[in-house]
């Protein structure tokens, strides 16, 4: 039951039909898990915050450092230095205490996933690296929890929702196979703030329709920064997947 300040700080998205109260009611009864506290993690850590979600559990292992600060916009000059997971906790916090916030300060591997995806209700992958992707796209297949992918590099970005409720879903695997291909890293490569912002807040997006009864997966959305343009391409499931095809 939601009490009245609540009803009164969520009233903005209350109001929308396909959200309602029902809509609130189970993002608070939410818990998600963010892999990830960087420039994908920080727009959607703030925005699921600020909605109410009742639990965010995040996972970095690094340091905020100055050349995070144009683009990581949870963070300010006075971070650098500090834990990436607590410093964007204790900006969450501030900006609703409602929230139930863990940080963990360590790098995503099969071994902590396993004890912590079974738990959650989503995950929210906004790592910056195949092996944390592929380690997460595993672990929240064989838990069956939903999985909302994010990458960005350049001017160039993408996302997608793996809902791992329906026994048909593709996977991770299913799109980028092995992914034994290099990174390709913000630092080599170089990155626009927004850019990298507009996928975390529509993955922030993507997590509360999914949390509010929406049918979110199953496409792949792609965004070219340099031209203002989206393509949607619609994914299916690999018979010969290593993580889901059988």
């Amino acid at each position: 039951m939601l009490t009245d300040d609540q009803l009164l700080r969520y009233s903005r998205q209350i109001l929308l039909p396909e959200f309602d109260v029902a809509g609130q009611a189970a993002l608070a009864a939410a818990r998600v898990l963010l892999i990830g506290a960087g420039g994908l993690g920080c727009p959607a850590a703030l925005y699921l915050a600020g909605a109410g979600v009742g639990e965010l559990i995040l996972a970095d292992p690094d340091k905020v450092d100055s050349s995070n600060l144009h683009r990581q916009i949870a963070y300010r000059e006075t971070d650098v230095g500090q834990p990436k997971a607590q410093a964007l906790a204790a900006t969450l916090h501030a900006l609703n205490s409602e929230v139930r916030i863990t940080a963990h300060v360590l790098a995503a591997d099969d071994s902590w996933l396993a004890t912590q995806v079974p738990g959650v209700t989503l995950v929210l992958d906004c790592s910056d690296n195949f092996a944390t992707r592929e380690a997460v796209n595993r672990a929240c297949h064989a838990a069956g929890v939903p999985l909302i992918s994010g990458a960005a590099i350049r001017q160039e970005g993408q996302l997608a929702v793996f809902d791992f409720r329906q026994p048909e879903s593709p996977c991770y695997g299913c799109l980028y196979g092995d992914g034994e291909g290099p990174d390709t890293l913000c630092s080599e490569s170089g990155i626009l703030g927004p850019v990298v912002g507009t996928v975390g807040t529509l993955q922030a997006h993507l997590a509360l329709r999914l949390l509010s009864g929406a049918n979110v997966g199953g496409v792949l959305h792609l965004f070219d920064g340099a031209t203002m343009s989206w393509r949607q391409l619609r994914l299916r499931r690999d018979p010969g997947c290593r993580v889901c095809g059988g």
